[in-house]
């Protein structure tokens, strides 16, 4: 100790050895949090991104279906136009 006191050196000691162990671990504690931080904002970007992925698949296949789907009802309405066409005209004109 620097100067003397009314505690005891045993006391004084003890509390300084403490003190400088929390200052010690401080960086150690810091960096534990900093690591923990950056790991659940690299999880979070993760789980978005499959989110975004699932979303975009889901808009994909409805787009897919749609465009199928008009395909199909284009076919069959152009023949439904044509057949009515042919059969509508008098038997021997063309």
């Amino acid at each position: 100790m620097a100067f003397p006191t009314a505690v005891n050196d045993q006391i004084t000691d003890s509390v300084t050895q403490a003190n400088m162990k929390v200052l010690g671990d401080a960086p150690a504690i810091a960096m534990g949090n900093l690591f923990v931080a950056t790991s659940q904002a690299l999880s979070n970007a993760a789980h978005n991104a499959t989110t975004a992925q699932q979303s975009a698949y889901v808009t994909m296949q409805a787009a897919t279906t749609q465009g199928v789907t008009t395909l199909y009802s284009i076919d069959t309405a152009s023949s439904g136009v044509a057949t009515a066409h042919i059969l509508s005209q008098p038997a021997g004109s063309k």
